[in-house]
């Protein structure tokens, strides 16, 4: 197990057998986790008095095997359903119109022909960044007209500056690597609508608890064993002067390209002495099930699904996840890749 000091900083949360993994994590490490939140989780359950683990085992046993009775007979019965699906049958059952979907897939992909990364100039040891837009708060679930760049969805609100200082990881979380972010990013605050100049660094901000049989073990394996816990803070002032490189984004959807569930995006580096663009992603994506909610899906996040350039910037990473949790931190890996953080 790690001693990293951020991992025991955080709100632990999972789905299903991750929330079933979160909370067997709580219950034998009390203390180590501020927060925890599961979604559907499969529960701990318990050993009955009189039960044995050999019995449990062999009743999980035939359990699967009428499982897979039941399923052998459920896909013999519906072969002629799959097929139907293969050819577009699931589009339809589904209440989707097929002749607006490909219209729709084929317009995205017209679209995907000017959509890409064009990178003109880089930049070395860059220390800070004006972000000349941030992020609007919360996130496009499903408003199809809406103009916020559902494709550039990255961290919302203030949330994407600590992206910009802690090297693109989620707000809360360890950068990916010793590396670091920019030095500082100056953004117009929300809230009171004043520009300010900011920094962040990891300190700590409480103590675990030593009443907890995991800290006590812990403890007695390396009495110097850390007990702070540790998170990611930002500090603020006005600034003295802006920095030379500007990031600003934009919606460039149209109205058209909205009717069929496609939001394209523009991102940019300017350099804010010459009034160049130096730098720019343009992206698009597509809903193609055309904005359905069935099974309270939401739209927006799905298209991420179907998007050009893809969000998955680690190649051949297994699909483990809807690909709209790639697109945190995104803003800053491009930017990155332009203006390189002086280390």
């Amino acid at each position: 197990m790690t001693t990293q000091p951020w991992l025991f900083s955080q709100h632990m949360t999972g789905y299903s057998l991750d929330g079933h993994l979160a909370t067997l994590f709580n219950l034998q490490h009390a203390g180590a986790a501020r927060q925890l939140v599961i979604f559907n989780g499969a529960g701990i359950g318990q050993v009955t008095p009189g039960n044995s683990l050999a019995a449990l085992v062999e009743q999980l046993q035939k359990h699967v095997a009428r499982f897979k009775r039941t399923l052998k007979l459920a896909l013999l019965g519906t072969t002629v359903v799959a097929l139907s699906a293969c050819a577009g049958g699931e589009a339809n059952r589904a209440g989707i119109d097929k002749t607006r979907q490909e219209i729709a897939i084929a317009m995205w992909k017209e679209r995907c022909q000017k959509a890409g990364e064009f990178i003109h100039q880089t930049v070395e040891d860059v220390e800070g960044v004006y972000l000349l837009k941030v992020r609007p708060k919360g996130v496009n679930f499903a408003d199809q007209f809406e103009l916020n760049d559902p494709y550039g969805s990255d961290v919302s609100g203030m949330g994407v500056i600590e992206t910009f200082l802690n090297k693109g990881a989620e707000p809360g979380k360890a950068p990916p690597s010793k590396a670091t972010g920019y030095r500082y990013v100056v953004a117009k605050d929300l809230n009171d609508g004043q520009m300010y100049r900011y920094t962040g660094s990891w300190v700590s901000t409480r103590k675990k608890d030593v009443t907890s049989p995991w800290i006590q073990a812990e403890l007695k394996k390396d009495p110097n064993f850390d007990l702070n816990i540790y998170d990611f803070v930002l500090q603020k002032a006005p600034p003295n002067t802006l920095p030379r490189y500007g990031v600003t984004w934009d919606d460039i959807s149209t109205r058209e390209e909205r009717e069929y569930w496609i939001a394209g995006s523009s991102l940019k580096v300017i350099d804010l002495q010459t009034n160049k663009v130096i730098a720019e992603r343009v992206g698009y994506m597509v809903d193609w099930a055309q904005g359905s909610k069935a099974g309270n899906r939401s739209p927006w996040l799905f298209a991420a699904d179907t998007a050009c350039p893809s969000f998955r910037f680690i190649p051949n990473a297994p699909r483990v996840s809807p690909d709209s949790h790639w697109q945190i931190g995104q803003t800053y890996r491009f930017v990155s890749k332009v203006l390189k953080p002086k280390q």
